[in-house]
């Protein structure tokens, strides 16, 4: 259990991990997982916030392992709930709970999350311009895994929320 006085050290951690990763093309289905989670929990938020979760959720829901936390079921979210240091957004927690169900089922059909995503940009990142050195917060690209995620019963995944997810993961390059 985290405590009061460690939550600032933690959450500090959370931002560091969700730092290393950013832009880094990864085919890991775990971290491909955190990165999502920390897409959803951005929503409305700053991305220092919602990466600042990840040590706390990490900590509250099985190590964020995908195929436990796509078994959670009534009581796993009435728990999160209650349980201190968690965000306690009853919305963007179900919708870990589901993207993790999804994943499950997109692993059972391609093979894993990496090979479904790595698909749409035939396995090399695709090269984005910036212009005014801006990250772009949105692409056709995102708007088009966002629409097939929303089919396979994803929540929180809009085009934006998508976009920056792929570009976190590495599989949009800004250039």
């Amino acid at each position: 259990m985290i405590s009061p006085t460690d939550f600032d050290e933690v959450a500090v951690n959370g931002v560091k991990d969700y730092d290393a990763y950013f832009g880094t093309a990864t085919h890991d289905d775990h971290v491909l997982f955190e990165l999502l989670i920390v897409g959803v929990l951005q929503v409305g938020l700053g991305w220092q916030v919602a990466a600042s979760q990840l040590p706390i959720l990490r900590q509250h829901m099985d190590g964020l392992r995908v195929e436990r936390v796509a078994g959670y079921e009534e009581p796993d979210f009435e728990r999160l709930m209650t349980t201190p240091g968690v965000m306690h957004n009853g919305r963007k927690l179900r919708a870990i709970i589901t993207n993790a169900r999804g994943i499950i089922l997109i692993q059972r059909e391609f093979g894993s999350f990496s090979d479904y995503l790595w698909q749409f940009v035939d396995a090399t990142p695709l090269l984005m311009p910036a212009p005014d050195d801006e990250l772009p917060t949105k692409s056709p690209l995102g708007a088009r895994v966002a629409k097939d995620l929303h089919k396979r019963g994803f929540t929180f995944v809009g085009p934006v929320v998508t976009h920056m997810f792929l570009l976190a993961a590495g599989l949009i390059k800004v250039n």
